[in-house]
């Protein structure tokens, strides 16, 4: 066996390793008894730290050296390969188990404490997570020659940092400063939506949604969706596993969380089976993740295109008065801006915002400026200065997300410029598919996946962030598009 050989060999084994995790981590967040997170608390650890060993053992850093390729995409791999081995060598294998270990613990009592909006129960534990956290970052800072903050950032998406974030999400700002208000009274000078009259049964909208999530591509012989606290998208290419959650008063919520998660999956779905288990293989970051999840969700399925087609499924599937599910007033209840507390439940314009509080937030968390038992008063401050609102407790404000308490810290920034990126993308794909619009007023997507199948999910991780935009539209990352798509949407 060559060099490279050998390396894709161990590579596919520490793939094999971190599925194996992915599977644990969707049990513990769908089907785990409260009882067992100890035990999964040392399965993930164990797991995380085999892998670790793989990929630093003293052979590798021989074979990283010794490899050669002359192929776009082999040689792509051994260039993520080589980054790879950088940051799991500068990480002491002490310290990944000790993670992954703390992690777990703080989610399990992330879950009980949030139900009962008592973030003191969870403080202690998140302190921990944000202690080692902080030692990751140094010890990743030092290898990789970033700020401790980047250095997380990279974990996520390659090659972007807080100096290319910071400019954008400020201008943002500014943007959303002008024009919230604006849609506000636009808004205001309008019928006001009706809502469907409940109860929505989650029999009937489980079914449904697993329709419109098998009507949008993804196979049902290669994924599931489940129930969870929070909706996720997990699993592995081949096995895709998405949640959601559902409330039997409101059928928006779960309906258009599996449709942004199919998004989710369908990329992994559609990633180059070729490279299978290597890291060229393997989606192109979190930033371009979020990209695949929001054209589906936001730029497609909120569409009035979309809306169209959907309107009469909904009323078939729930019943009540037909006005309720009119393609006009389906855009009035699900396009309608908010002030709201809640992330994920956010309008697209006000959604930056709450990412922007996170980014500033993780930031401070990091170089050590916020002290974990700080964040509430902290969260409330900024809260206020984006959107002015408060929230009313802690688990409509910094307990409402997973992440922190999960570890991933350096992850939010992902999500906004995945907005940006999807706007772009859509736009590119409105240029180079004729009728697309007409397809999608047809419930079809596969004119719109097919695109996307082509200029991003089979690119893997073949090209940067930039540079599979680039490749796709013929830019970089441009936010020009997402607040022409707004303006259009919100302010016509």
């Amino acid at each position: 066996m060559t060099a490279y050989d050998r390396l894709s060999a161990r590579f596919a084994r520490i793939a094999t390793v971190h599925e194996a995790a992915a599977m644990l981590n969707w049990d513990a967040a769908a089907m785990m008894p409260p009882g067992g997170a100890a035990a999964r608390g040392d399965q993930l650890a164990v797991l995380a730290g085999h892998a670790h060993a793989l990929l630093t053992a003293p052979e590798v850093a021989g074979d990283l050296a010794a490899a050669t390729e002359a192929d776009a995409w082999r040689e792509a791999n051994l260039r993520l390969m080589r980054h790879a081995h950088l940051r799991a060598s500068a990480v002491p294998a002490d310290l990944v188990e000790a993670q992954a270990r703390a992690n777990a613990a703080c989610e399990t009592i992330w879950r009980g404490a949030r139900r009962d909006a008592d973030f003191a129960r969870v403080a202690p534990a998140l302190a921990e997570v944000l202690n080692l956290a902080r030692q990751q970052a140094a010890a990743l800072s030092a290898a990789l020659h970033l700020s401790p903050y980047d250095a997380l950032m990279d974990g996520y998406q390659r090659g972007i940092g807080a100096a290319d974030v910071a400019p954008v999400f400020t201008a943002y700002a500014r943007f959303l400063h002008d024009a919230l208000p604006r849609a506000e009274e636009l808004q205001a000078s309008r019928p006001p939506p009706l809502r469907p009259e409940g109860p929505f049964p989650a029999d009937r909208q489980e079914a449904l949604c697993r329709r419109l999530s098998e009507a949008a591509g993804l196979e049902a012989e290669h994924s599931r969706l489940d129930r969870s606290a929070h909706p996720f998208c997990g699993g592995t290419p081949s096995d895709v596993r998405i949640t959601t959650r559902y409330d039997e008063t409101d059928f928006a919520r779960a309906l258009l969380g599996v449709l942004h998660e199919t998004g989710h999956a369908l990329y992994e779905r559609g990633l180059p089976a070729a490279f299978a288990r290597q890291p060229v293989g393997e989606a192109a970051g979190m930033a371009a993740h979020e990209s695949q999840s929001l054209i589906i969700e936001m730029q497609a399925c909120r569409s009035d295109a979309y809306l169209g087609w959907l309107g009469p499924q909904l009323h078939a599937a729930f019943g009540g008065a037909a006005a309720a599910f009119a393609p006009a007033n389906l855009g009035r209840l699900w396009r309608r801006v908010e002030r709201g507390h809640i992330r994920v439940d956010a309008d697209e314009m006000t959604y930056p915002a709450h990412v922007i509080l996170r980014f500033r937030l993780e930031q401070a968390l990091v170089v050590g400026e916020l002290a974990a038992a700080d964040l509430p008063g902290a969260w409330a401050e900024g809260m206020r200065d984006l959107l002015g609102i408060v929230p009313p407790d802690d688990a409509q404000g910094c307990m409402q997300d997973i992440h922190w308490y999960d570890g991933a810290i350096g992850y939010f920034p992902s999500y906004t410029l995945g907005a940006m990126a999807a706007a772009q993308l859509m736009a590119a794909a409105r240029r180079d598919v004729p009728g697309l619009d007409a397809a999608i007023g047809r419930g079809d997507l596969s004119p719109l996946v097919g695109w996307l199948r082509l200029h991003v999910h089979a690119k893997g991780s073949l090209l940067g962030f930039n540079d599979l935009l680039r490749a796709a539209t013929g830019r970089p990352l441009d936010p020009a598009d997402f607040e022409a798509h707004l303006t259009a949407r919100y302010l016509a």
